[in-house]
Order: C-alpha cells, then structure tokens, then sequence
C-alpha cells in the first residue's frame, strides 16, 4: 500500500484575454491572496511591457521563450541511504519544470525591490528570454549541483 497520497491535477485553467494555460498557471504564480483579477492586471501589464519595441505577431513568443529558457532538466532530490544523506540526481517531469520555471520567474520578480510587480516581472521575463537574469543562472546553479552529484545517480529508484 503506497504511504503517498494520489495526487489528483487540476485541469489547467485559461486566462480570458489569450486563452492560454501558460498565461493562465503564471497568473496564478503572481496571485496572493485570492485577489485574481489584480494578479490579471499585473500579468497583462508585463507582457504588454515584455513588448514593447518587439515586432512579433504572437505577444505570447516572450513569455514562452522565457519559459523554455528557465525550464530545468535535472535536479538533486535527497535520498537517505544507510544513514547518509545523497543528493541523487533526478530527470524533472515537465510539468513540474514548467512550474519551477514560473514560480523562479516570479519571485525573482519579487526579490527587485523599488519597482513596481509589472515592471519587474515584464524585465525578469525579458532577462529569461535572453538567456540572462536571476531565474536563468537558478536553473544553471540546479543542473551544475545535478551534475557534481551524477556520482550518486545510482541510488534513484
């Protein structure tokens, strides 16, 4: 009998301007609270911002190249294995590394003291789509401790 509980996902919930569930799951990142429709506005603002002075015909291109770029591939889970702690490196499902990538872009968003949610967020998603930023060197940082640790991949299971 498994000691986990099922886990049960949610249909992915779209967001009313784009119709995306990638716009829809980052909404929900930015919500605190409960307070939805101001998550909306901050979100919608960022990506406005994201835009600006970019001739592309989707506006939804930055976000998800933001996105791909933050996404990690492995990362270190602790096993205990004779009474040593391991980190044992793991392949990430995607969507827990869809969700990692957003909850990184959004409290690095956070962390930017002195501006304003939807200024920091529209240049945190900028930075990501570049290949820069704080989310992008959080996912160098995870594959880098992946890959100091590969000694130990043989205790996954």
């Amino acid at each position: 009998m498994p000691r986990r509980k099922r886990i049960f996902t949610k249909p992915d919930r779209r967001d009313p301007r784009y119709d995306s569930p990638l716009v829809g799951h980052l909404i929900t990142k930015v919500m605190e609270s409960g307070k939805r429709s101001l998550a909306q506005r901050i979100v919608y603002a960022a990506i406005d911002r994201a835009n600006e002075g970019v001739d592309t015909i989707d506006p939804l291109e930055v976000i998800t190249r933001a996105v791909e770029n933050t996404k990690p591939r492995v990362e270190v889970k602790s096993r205990r294995v004779g009474g040593a702690t391991y980190q044992v490196p793991l392949e990430v499902a995607p969507d827990r590394s869809e969700s990692l990538s957003m909850r990184w872009l959004v409290n690095y968003a956070r962390n930017r003291k002195g501006t304003p949610m939807h200024v920091a967020l529209a240049n945190e998603i900028k930075d990501a789509a570049n290949n820069q930023g704080s989310a992008v060197r959080k996912r160098d940082d995870v594959h880098k401790m992946a890959q100091a640790n590969r000694a130990f991949a043989h205790f996954r299971f």
